[in-house]
């Protein structure tokens, strides 16, 4: 005699199909999440941002609603992007310098964006753990996020969680970069200040001069001056100083510092703030400060537009339906990409 599982669950525990009948969740209060954004819930705050990562249709919709209740309470913030490679000691020295600012009395929001498996799509978010003395502070915010399929692992909405943060009162919001790809670039493109964490004695003093990270860097941090590679950091300082050199200037008319520190021994991190307040200073005098965030904001609304015309495409019954049969043609050769591509867009005009 067969016995089917269900039978068994129910001969187990009779409530086990009750128990396991989904429950429909009840409706968001937008007006009322906002509200607590606003009053600075930090378990508020992670709700608004996990509804803006949502690719859910209506949660998007939702999300739209949330940013615009929450636009006008933004408060004035410095944004910060740190990128290095890994290993350099991106989260050390983030939990360093923040507990330094949280010491000064700012409130610290960190997004932190986790690298997503090309294979399972899965990611550690292990930030918290790796932060975990700035993580308890009550005047910090810690938002691991996974970075999907999104251009150079940037999670795509980044963006709409600044805006969350800066509701909830945060006046520091640092986004950390998987510090590979053109993840940088994407960062770049939504902060005030970009600062690289390089290594001495790594072997990519001169690879890193070449790159072009350096042009969009305001300040460069040697990280881990301590102990015996105290001396190889500040020599790199050196060469870093004299590579700037070659770099036209920048629209800022910021000249752009080298720094070391030890995140570790919090060694020259006061230094590293007193730097980013000279900039703030100096781009607020001149006006660039402003300029930047208008063009960051055109960048966005374009970069957004481009996002909604993909979604719709890949979401389109007739797309969905050709799709398949235009990459069996592929495999076999039988159709050039570009001619596929073609004949997908063209069922979207019809």
């Amino acid at each position: 005699m067969t016995v089917k599982k269900s039978d068994i669950h129910r001969s187990i525990n009779p409530a086990f199909t009750r128990g396991n009948r989904q429950k429909a969740k009840p409706a968001l209060d937008i007006p009322l999440l906002a509200q607590n954004i606003i009053a600075g819930n930090h378990t508020a705050l992670s709700k608004g941002i996990t509804l803006v990562e949502s690719t859910v249709a209506t949660h998007q919709d939702q999300a739209q609603l949330l940013i615009e209740k929450c636009l006008t309470q933004t408060n004035e913030s410095i944004r910060i992007g740190i990128t290095g490679v890994p290993g350099v000691g991106k989260s050390t020295f983030i939990e360093s310098f923040g507990n330094y600012l949280t010491g000064l009395g700012k409130k610290v929001a960190v997004l932190a964006v986790d690298p997503s498996s090309s294979l399972s799509h899965g990611s550690i978010l292990g930030d918290k753990t790796r932060m975990a003395e700035l993580s308890q502070d009550k005047n910090a915010f810690i938002r691991p996020s996974a970075s999907g399929d999104s251009l150079g692992g940037v999670a795509r909405k980044t963006r709409e969680a600044i805006i969350l943060c800066e509701a909830a009162g945060f006046d520091t919001i640092i986004i950390e970069t998987v510090g590979v790809g053109q993840s940088e670039t994407m960062v770049h493109s939504m902060v005030d200040f970009f600062l690289l964490l390089k290594l001495a004695g790594a072997g990519d003093e001169l690879q890193g001069i070449k790159r072009g990270i350096i042009e969009m860097a305001d300040a460069i941090v040697i990280n881990k001056a301590d102990g015996k590679n105290e001396r190889a950091a500040k020599l790199a300082k050196t060469a870093f100083a004299k590579a700037l050199h070659l770099y036209p200037p920048k629209d800022s008319n910021w000249t752009p510092k080298v720094s070391t520190c030890s995140a570790l021994e919090h060694k020259g991190i006061s230094e590293i703030w007193e730097l980013i307040l000279s900039y703030k200073e100096l781009t607020q005098e001149n006006e660039y400060f402003t300029t930047k965030r208008h063009k960051q904001n055109t960048y966005w609304l374009l970069q957004t537009i481009e996002n909604s015309l993909k979604e719709n495409f890949y979401r389109d019954a007739t797309v969905k339906e050709h799709l398949p049969k235009v990459l069996a043609q592929l495999s076999k050769n039988t159709i050039s990409p570009f001619s596929a591509a073609q004949e997908l867009l063209s069922l979207k005009k019809k």
